[in-house]
């Protein structure tokens, strides 16, 4: 039986600072871009749209991912497997069991959404649970699981936000008279507009590589398996590679959501990928299953507590 995550297992502070760095650094790009397009008063005007936005993002935003994937909510009584595995990996990561959803795409992905643990949704393809096995599926699970409890479905819906309107408020500026009032005239308006998106996207693109592989590291430890999660992430990009995910390519800015990169079919430039190289996350997920694991305390021979770390018979699923 799987036990509570140890508190230990919160967000680790350098990697927190990191992100809030970024993510001060993207407001802060937007805010510059409103003043070199419009003057003090543009930079009034993008606080006041970025306000808008985030506040608009925060009520709407999973919703509105749901709804773009045809995401079809799937109820104890239809999917007695998959919830009783959610149900266990959320008591053991310490969050509510959040909402369960099915996409019916053929593509292998999984995503998670919600603007707070009390709020919050995963959703695995069909895909997904006809390709992966029971052990594979409840990494995925465990890692979406663990973007929620460090509450990255939150920080990458801001970040994906500012960066759009920073792309936004460049095109606005600079079609609709930004240029007469740029402190560095109608050329440095032209060259913002052209050089902020992909400064914007660049940021984006940092905050989202950093929260996958700290996803990947605990959910790797709320599932307990590290290995089965490194699996799961080989054979979901394989399968990325030869299906199409048709929603996913009419709205690329949602691709950071999801366990990888859905783009993969149509051979996006991996420059401009939000997500890391899967041979890294893959070898960081195998260098922490060869690491010392702690003894627990109090348990004769200190026997571990991690689900594949069990010995016994293969626990069967409905993917097998």
């Amino acid at each position: 039986m799987l036990e509570p995550l140890a508190k230990q297992s919160r967000l680790p502070m350098p990697n927190f600072a990191r992100t809030a760095i970024l993510l001060a650094g993207l407001t802060g790009l937007f805010l510059a871009v409103g003043y070199l397009l419009g003057g003090p008063a543009g930079m009034g005007l993008a606080l006041v749209f970025a306000l808008g936005m985030n506040a608009f993002a925060w009520w709407n935003s999973d919703r509105m991912l749901l709804s773009m994937y045809g995401a079809e909510e799937a109820d104890e009584r239809r999917e007695p497997e998959l919830h009783a595995m959610v149900r266990r990996l959320s008591k053991r990561a310490e969050l509510p069991m959040p909402r369960v959803y099915i996409v019916r795409n053929d593509q292998p992905n999984a995503f998670a959404t919600g603007r707070n643990p009390e709020n919050a949704a995963v959703a695995a393809t069909t895909g997904l649970l006809q390709t992966l096995s029971p052990k594979e599926v409840e990494g995925v699970m465990a890692h979406e699981l663990a973007h929620v409890k460090n509450r990255d479905t939150l920080i990458m819906t801001i970040t994906a936000t500012v960066a759009g309107a920073v792309s936004m408020l460049a095109n606005f500026g600079l079609f609709f008279g930004g240029g007469r009032n740029s402190p560095l005239g109608f050329a440095g308006a032209l060259l913002v507009a052209i050089l902020a998106p992909m400064a914007a996207m660049l940021v984006q693109m940092a905050i989202s590589r950093a929260r996958e592989y700290e996803a990947d590291r605990l959910g790797a430890e709320i599932c307990g398996d590290p290995l089965a999660l490194a699996s799961a992430l080989e054979r979901l990009e394989r399968g990325a590679a030869r299906i199409d995910n048709h929603a996913a390519e009419r709205n690329p800015a949602t691709a950071h959501m999801f366990i990888v990169n859905p783009l993969h079919a149509h051979k996006a430039d991996k420059l401009f990928s939000t997500h890391p190289s899967t041979a890294n996350r893959v070898r960081a997920l195998r260098d922490m299953a060869r690491a010392p694991r702690p003894r627990p305390a109090g348990r004769p021979g200190g026997a571990p507590t991690g689900a594949s770390w069990m010995q016994g018979p293969r626990r069967k699923g409905p993917w097998a």
